[in-house]
């Protein structure tokens, strides 16, 4: 096959591509920061043309314009695996809409339900192989081309080319059209800024890893600061096995603490299955043979990410109950952002040989009035979606400490719990466990 030729004949101008969609249409959206945005502007503009349009994403950077052009929902419907902050605040405004998922399945889901009638992604530009690179977003791709009817790849030259790892690519030969675009630099995401507390608790997940761990790490300050603080440690030989890669694998491998050299597969490689973060990132992972870009049944897979040893899982929350519940997506019945891979990677990690699967969080916040708010509570927000389940949670790290509630009984959960609280809110907690029955001791923690 002369490659050349075939990409000119399917080579077409975006006003073309999106003429493929129809009423009804179920179009997918490649995922994170490959998200077609020019493929979305130009389907946008079509608005009065279609009605019935389901799109679906994976935590879509900002906001379609699909949805900014039709704010009554007439022509388009926003569906989202995983909510960005454009999502949730769709969400609020009833404009968009949650899809269920535990990350690693979604491969199946698609093999099993989903048939899109257009997927739309963008990619790096063919290579002399003829093949396209998902760039930083492997996650599903591969799957949902398989199942897909039409595949639009739109190619951008300023994103990464990702190494393998496997399914990292789609080849000319298993898509339908090119669309050529405007090469819009990458969209980078800063970590926020860790406070005081933040960075106590994280100190005190460090106090939890040892040499030779596997990190994996979710997204928020918290994660991100204790991959600063690793890279800062004495820590030797860490190995990366992760489903989001961020800025703080690129500091903990240029520091030297992460090896790879005693991972028990994917040796002195990080596997992850998507990227997100700054320029930094982008620049490290770009044909970098460090890294290893899976598809995420392959990474997210807790009975393969388990065959590490030492597999440390760290992951933050928004509200843990006094059972050890653990809530991540959502607050009441608004949703923050999604399940994602964190019951994965917590379950993952308790099957491997000495690995941790630890829930870090500061123990309270300040709501708008500026009044403590503690993030333990006694029972979840009524609406609140459980993303760990009690009798899957492992650690949970605050500032004040660190408790494994593996083992434990109700009462026992309630003491520890009660013991990482802020200690303005642990007598209201005592009298609420007491109300609960989970509190059996008469001293007061303190």
């Amino acid at each position: 096959m002369n490659y050349n030729q075939e990409y000119q004949r399917k080579l077409i101008s975006p006003q073309e591509a999106v003429k493929i969609v129809k009423s009804g249409d179920w179009i997918h959206y490649g995922n994170f920061m490959m998200a077609p945005a020019y493929f979305d502007k130009y389907l946008a503009e079509r608005k009065e043309e279609l009605n019935n349009v389901n799109v679906v994403a994976v935590c879509y950077p900002g906001i379609p314009e699909i949805v900014k052009c039709d704010p009554d929902k007439e022509h388009f419907i926003f569906n989202d695996w995983h909510f960005s902050g454009g999502s949730r605040n769709l969400h609020d405004k009833n404009l968009s809409y949650y899809i269920p998922l535990t990350y690693h399945e979604c491969p199946k889901l698609y093999e099993r339900y989903l048939e899109p009638d257009v997927f739309s992604l963008k990619v790096a530009p063919m290579d002399q192989h003829g093949y396209f690179n998902f760039s930083i977003s492997n996650s599903i791709h591969a799957s949902v081309i398989k199942k897909a009817k039409k595949v639009i790849v739109e190619v951008n030259s300023n994103v990464p080319v990702c190494l393998g790892g496997n399914d990292e690519s789609v080849h000319i030969s298993d898509i339908d059209f090119i669309i050529e675009t405007n090469n819009e630099p990458m969209i980078e995401v800063k970590s926020p800024i860790p406070n005081e507390i933040d960075i106590k608790a994280a100190e005190n997940v460090l106090k939890l890893i040892g040499d030779r761990s596997v990190i994996q790490l979710g997204i928020g300050a918290m994660p991100n600061e204790v991959g600063k603080l690793i890279a800062k440690s004495d820590l030797k030989d860490l190995g990366g096995h992760t489903e989001m890669l961020v800025d703080a694998y690129v500091d903990m491998y240029e520091s030297g603490v992460m090896t790879g050299k005693y991972k028990n597969f994917d040796k002195g490689k990080i596997a992850y299955t998507f990227a997100m973060g700054t320029k930094k990132l982008y620049d490290f992972v770009n044909m970098n043979p460090a890294c290893a870009s899976y598809q995420v049944d392959y990474v997210n897979d807790p009975f393969i990410a388990s065959k590490h040893d030492n597999l440390i899982a760290i992951n933050n929350a928004i509200e843990v109950d006094l059972y050890g519940q653990v809530s991540s997506e959502s607050y009441g019945v608004r949703q923050i952002s999604g399940t994602g891979g964190q019951l994965d990677y917590i379950y993952a990690a308790f099957r491997s040989k000495g690995g941790k699967g630890i829930i870090c969080m500061a123990s309270h916040l300040k709501d708008e009035s500026g009044n403590l708010k503690s993030k333990i509570v006694p029972s979840l927000k009524s609406g609140s979606i459980v993303t760990v389940p009690r009798s899957i949670c492992n650690y949970v790290v605050t500032e004040h400490g660190s408790a494994d509630l593996k083992a434990k009984s109700t009462w026992q959960r309630a003491e520890l719990l009660i013991s990482l609280a802020d200690p303005a809110v642990r007598e209201d907690l005592i009298k609420e466990a007491e109300k609960m029955k989970i509190w059996v001791r008469s001293n007061k923690i303190v």
